[in-house]
């Protein structure tokens, strides 16, 4: 099950330092995972379980304003064991060239997953395989614009993945219909992400999808990335489930929402405060950039937010700068560090 994108919209509120009307704030999109007593098989091909999930909508472009050349959608199930994702790549030419694990496989077409099971922007998972099944998997910190060092040395231990071919893989003397991803993950295996080391049974996990697709060259009849006499590589395409808003991937506040449904529950609602941190973060961002630029910013906003103000504020504290807002439909505090963490207390 999966839902279109949700539109929530903020207005005017009486604010001491800045009063604004927010409007048609895209906010992330929402799939739910079912759960399966039974494992289907990794093999590349989709078995019958697979019945059992419903499709994601077709990948959009990283920004969110183009449609990508070629559909791609997924599935996703779990169970005691492992979180299972199915991906679907339409691709007139199969190809791949990189075979060592943990080099950059996004340098050859791919599907990327990203994980972070505690949705504070923090300590989350990437995982790119190409369709040579050639895997890298890697564990950061921080997202990038912190400029943090990416752990390589990290292994999802016990990863399974198998890959299909609808057409022929590396033969550009055909036209081929595209490849099929499956992939197990297993839980312990995310253990360091997750610091509650459980289950995420009726609980969602902010993640995403990428899938990124190169124009290409033949050199001596073998694919390889296009290039531009004057500029180099050809920009690759970002094809992704929950559209971004800018061409990068590491902005986890961005991701979208999975539930992992047990099927107790009759009605699954979207996360309520969703559209709330969209507006905290926005401002967030606007900040770090102003600040880059040696430009004055705000140190206040306000907004309505289901009918009650809400205001954000820059404070200061022993444990560093926060951006501060109390949340009106839990009461409780929601913080942004200096750095991006998001933390959540209650009053």
């Amino acid at each position: 099950m999966s839902i279109s994108l949700i539109l929530l919209s903020f207005f005017n509120s009486c604010g001491t330092n800045h009063e604004e009307e927010i409007k048609g704030l895209d906010v992330p999109l929402m799939y739910v995972a079912n759960y399966t007593q039974n494992s289907p098989q990794i093999d590349g091909e989709v078995d019958e379980l697979w019945n059992l999930a419903q499709y994601s909508d077709e990948y959009i472009d990283i920004e969110g304003t183009k449609t990508p050349l070629y559909p791609t959608r997924m599935k996703m199930l779990w169970n005691q064991e492992y979180l299972f994702i199915l991906a679907e790549l339409e691709e007139p030419h199969v190809w791949g060239t990189l075979k060592q694990r943990d080099t950059v496989i996004f340098y050859n077409n791919d599907f990327e997953v990203f994980i972070d099971p505690d949705g504070d922007t923090h300590q989350y998972m990437e995982l790119e395989i190409n369709a040579l099944n050639t895997a890298w998997d890697l564990f950061l910190e921080r997202p990038y614009r912190n400029k943090v060092k990416v752990d390589n040395t990290w292994n999802i231990e016990g990863l399974q993945s198998a890959v299909s071919y609808q057409g022929t893989l590396n033969n550009p003397s055909d036209t081929d219909q595209g490849w099929t991803l499956e992939i197990a993950l297993p839980w312990n295996a995310l253990d360091r992400g997750n610091p509650s080391k459980t289950i995420p049974v009726n609980q969602f996990w902010r993640m995403n999808f990428s899938r990124v697709n190169w124009q290409f060259d033949l050199i001596n009849n073998k694919y390889s990335r296009k290039k531009n006499k004057e500029k180099g590589y050809e920009p690759e395409f970002n094809w992704v489930w929950s559209p971004q808003g800018v061409i990068n991937m590491h902005v986890p506040e961005r991701w979208g929402y999975v539930f992992f449904t047990d099927g107790s529950l009759n009605d699954i609602p979207y996360p309520s405060d969703a559209a709330l941190l969209q507006w905290m973060y926005s401002h967030y961002r606007e900040f770090l950039s102003k600040t880059k630029k040696g430009q004055p910013s705000e140190n206040a906003f306000t907004a309505r937010f289901n009918g009650k103000g809400v205001r954000m504020e820059k404070i200061h504290t022993e444990g560093g700068i926060y951006w501060k807002t109390l949340n009106p439909l839990n009461n409780k505090t929601y913080l942004i560090r200096e750095d991006g963490k998001l933390e959540i207390k209650d009053n």
